[in-house]
């Protein structure tokens, strides 16, 4: 299904994942919208006027300078992305954050499942501050105001690469769950300490993890969650599947769900 979608996650519900991992930026009406980039992907879809969006210019379609009701207005899923040849096209929409929650909880009654968690990544640059996104504080402001009208505040984790969010997290919501997000060669003891404190989580591109990296990070953080990403082979994930970690974030849940025994 078309990633960051309400048919994607709705699809990995019914399957029977624990999780929903999604990414979110800031309209220009300062509205949280779930979507990768902070811009119209041309791979994804149509600018709000419906025509293609050229590839070498697609970052001008800057969603922090549109206000929802245009981004709304961006089609995507028409085609399979690139990168996902099986992908089913499914003509949809950038949701609101308010409006994945709200579908998440109502699905989960539904499907007489147990409530799942939400992985919500703030995507988040010194350099894209005022020009991409609000700085820090005010990202962080807006994307709590969702989760605690929702009321899922307990099983939301906040996602970013940049430890300025998850400082600023801390500091107006000393107890939500936060994930440091890492894909560079730095270890995690030295991201640990440019962050200022250990999180509750630590998401690292699966590559830079192997079985005995995993022992060491359990042996100096005991409380540590490890959840690498973004693990899509059957091969890899049955490998990662052998590691003393918490969870596994994939654009394949069928496979992992099966590869466990757990598909639905």
């Amino acid at each position: 299904m078309p990633e960051n979608t309400l048919p994607a996650f709705l699809h990995a519900l019914a399957l029977g994942v624990d999780v929903l991992e999604m990414d979110v930026v800031i309209s220009a009406d300062q509205q949280v919208v779930v979507s990768h980039e902070p811009w119209l992907s041309a791979q994804l879809g149509r600018d709000p006027s419906g025509a293609l969006i050229d590839p070498l210019h697609e970052q001008a379609h800057n969603l922090y300078q549109l206000p929802y009701a245009a981004i709304r207005q961006s089609v995507v899923g028409e085609w399979p992305h690139p990168g996902f040849p099986t992908q089913h096209p499914s003509p949809t929409y950038r949701p609101l954050l308010r409006e994945v929650l709200r579908a998440a909880e109502a699905a989960c009654i539904q499907l007489r499942r147990p409530l799942v968690g939400y992985s919500i990544e703030l995507k988040s640059t010194s350099a894209g501050d005022t020009l991409f996104h609000p700085r820090p504080a005010q990202f962080v402001e807006l994307v709590l105001a969702e989760i605690q009208n929702a009321a899922v505040q307990a099983r939301t984790t906040l996602l970013s690469f940049d430890v300025r969010i998850l400082q600023a997290a801390r500091q107006l919501a000393p107890l939500q769950r936060l994930c440091l997000l890492n894909e560079s060669e730095l270890s995690a003891p030295v991201l640990i300490e440019q962050l200022g404190f250990v999180p509750q989580v630590y998401g690292p591109d699966f590559h830079l993890l192997s079985s005995a990296l995993v022992q060491s990070l359990r042996a100096t953080y005991p409380s540590l969650e490890l959840v690498p990403w973004t693990v899509n082979e059957p091969h890899d994930l049955e490998e990662v599947m052998t590691w003393e970690i918490t969870g596994i974030t994939t654009d394949f849940p069928n496979r992992l769900l099966a590869l466990s025994g757990r598909i639905r």
